[in-house]
């Protein structure tokens, strides 16, 4: 029922706590006296099951209405309550000092470029929840409802209020009152807010910046950035250029960068769909995208086109709306509450928009919903990358298995690159370490011809002499020399198995010649070493090497790029890769399973 409830004038609002009477009746049921639950696991398979309410995910209006703390006017914050920095600007009410949430002795607090004064204020008080019953026991108790007869009287709350409009029907569970985090912020609504307003003002959207006219009469009104204020020319109202917005050319080169992105097959939409023709803005960008954009697009797309302070920290916008202000209090929500995965609304928004599909009726959208539902689990259709079952096996390199993906292949290698694969195969074998020591001892007691290097002619013999051992204990009827083992040991089919893309755990990957015709890129490779570090590299092939009895090992090709400091940056957490530095070309083969 509340996933039927759509917002706009006629929704619920304050009164919602009219719809969570039978749900809080429940938690109630279970918190108090339990509900007998079935477990094949517990002895005698029933336990008294007690549940509790974590917390609620919303966005920022519906929080408003289940915690009854209004967001909007001059205390608008919910976790700095009274204490909400505001001030009343041309037209809104903006929330600006926030460099007193920095460490005393911050050197952003003496920076003048803000305001041109430095920061001594300390944070806003940290309310506790015995604070908060203080508050709510001030609050007047009202009638739901929006009729004027019934409870539908607008009153205006008094100064103990606060922001106050109701306790919440949450406080009737006798736990509610102690949980410190009851609503989170969610970071979805709020990433998607900022990104807009971000992106609305480096582009100078007319429609979405936040840079207006307005704005600048504000920064004039408080004697601040005398270099933005507006001039007369003439006849003319003249608006300076600011640093924080991108030139008309660099408006073109940030929207073409854009355009030109790949990501990974179902790491994001299209973004080419979201530029405007004349590639002036981004349009029609959902919660998903933003997130994209914040995340991976915005750092590295607009470092070469502002100044590096504007790029390292936006110290320059002056937009400070309450979503704005609302992003400094995450860290503190992540603290109590945890991974944010946990506590945002994607998850939420992706299944009701799978219900929304469901609906082919819409004069009766519960019964279609409810329809679609039975049908879906049901047939219980797998993921779209999902890549099966493989069967277990007792040497590990068997395992190293793939979804094949179009059409099959065959392709005949050359001596070498067989001999080098094959070595890569039986020396990324854990079950082979015994072997492969005895093999390396008997080269260091070995007399020898000059100075000959141990690690190659262990790398061109040790497939022969595993061939003869274990051939020779099969003879012998050896009891460790298994079916696959014996396998392992013999040569691999001189026709190799080739295909243009696969999918290995869950990941879709795709060879470089086929991923340039594609508006997704999927042959990127990462592999971790040893230690600390990360190797990357390009899929050139995926190869499916076959064995005796059926057993096969799919591999990949790669192009390893160079990762030494010449080649490879990582800055604010983003790593740039010169690609055309190439490494380990004697090296290029992986085990399918290693590839991230």
């Amino acid at each position: 029922m509340l996933s039927l409830l759509i917002p706009g004038p006629q929704s619920p609002g304050k009164d919602i706590d009219v719809f969570l009477r039978p749900l809080i009746d429940e938690l109630k049921e279970l918190w108090v006296h339990g509900l007998d639950t079935r477990d094949a696991a517990y002895e005698n398979g029933v336990f008294r099951m007690r549940a509790a309410l974590l917390w609620t995910v919303n966005d920022f209006p519906a929080r408003s209405s289940l915690s009854g703390w209004s967001g909007q006017g001059y205390r608008a914050c919910p976790t700095c309550n009274e204490d909400t920095p505001s001030m009343r600007v041309i037209g809104k009410t903006a929330y600006f000092g926030h460099r007193r949430f920095l460490a005393t002795n911050h050197h952003w607090r003496s920076n003048l470029q803000f305001d041109g004064r430095t920061e001594r204020k300390r944070p806003p008080r940290r309310f506790s929840t015995t604070d908060i019953l203080e508050q709510l026991c001030r609050v007047k108790t009202g009638i739901p409802g929006k009729h004027p007869n019934y409870g539908g009287v607008k009153r205006k709350r008094g100064d103990d209020e606060l922001n106050w409009r109701k306790k919440s029907i949450f406080y009737e569970l006798p736990y509610w009152a102690t949980i410190e985090l009851k609503h989170n912020l969610d970071a979805m609504h709020i990433e998607k807010n900022v990104c807009d307003s971000l992106l609305g003002t480096l582009l100078a959207d007319p429609h979405k910046s936040k840079d207006t006219d307005n704005a600048r009469r504000d920064l004039a009104k408080l004697g601040i950035r005398h270099e933005l204020h507006l001039f007369e020319d003439g006849n003319k109202l003249m608006k300076p250029a600011a640093d924080y917005t991108f030139s008309e050319a660099n408006r073109r080169k940030f929207c073409r960068f854009i355009r030109s992105v790949k990501f990974p097959d179902g790491f994001a939409s299209n973004m080419s769909k979201k530029v405007a023709q004349n590639d002036s803005r981004l349009l029609g960008l959902k919660s998903h995208d933003c997130h994209v954009i914040m995340q991976r697009l915005l750092p590295v797309g607009c470092r070469s086109l502002v100044t590096k302070n504007i790029w390292s920290t936006i110290v320059e916008l002056s937009f400070f709306d309450i979503m704005i202000h609302l992003v400094l209090h995450l860290p503190d929500e992540a603290i109590l509450g945890g991974p944010v995965h946990m506590r945002w609304m994607y998850p939420f928004e992706r299944y009701l928009k799978r219900l929304k599909d469901y609906v082919r009726n819409a004069a009766k959208p519960e019964g279609s919903i409810a329809e679609g539902y039975v049908v879906d689990e049901a047939f219980n259709r797998p993921d779209r990358n999902d890549d099966g079952m493989h069967p277990t096996r007792q040497l590990s390199v068997f395992e190293s298995q793939c979804k094949p993906l179009r059409k099959q292949s065959y392709v005949e290698l050359d001596n070498n690159d067989r001999d080098k694969a094959e070595f890569y195969i039986l020396n990324n074998s854990p079950e082979l370490e015994p072997y492969l020591n005895e093999h390396k001892q008997e080269l260091h007691v070995r007399p020898r011809e000059g100075c000959l290097n141990i690690n190659e002619v262990h790398r061109t013999e040790f497939a022969g002499w595993f061939f003869e051992k274990i051939y020779a204990m099969h003879r012998m009827q050896a009891p460790e020399v298994t079916t696959e083992l014996l396998s392992l040991s013999s040569k691999t089919n001189m026709v190799v198995s080739s295909y243009p893309a696969c999918i290995v755990n869950g990941v879709r990957f795709v060879t470089h010649d086929r991923d340039v015709r594609l508006r997704t890129q999927n042959s990127g490779v990462s592999v971790p070493g040893t230690g600390q570090e990360m190797f990357y590299g390009q899929l050139q092939q995926i190869l499916e090497f076959s064995y005796l009895n059926g057993f096969s090992v799919v591999l990949f090709r790669c192009k390893w790029f160079k990762c030494d400091s010449k080649h490879m940056v990582t800055e604010n957490n983003i790593t740039s890769i010169d690609i055309n530095g190439e490494a380990y070309k004697d090296d290029q083969f992986i085990l399918a399973s290693q590839a991230k």
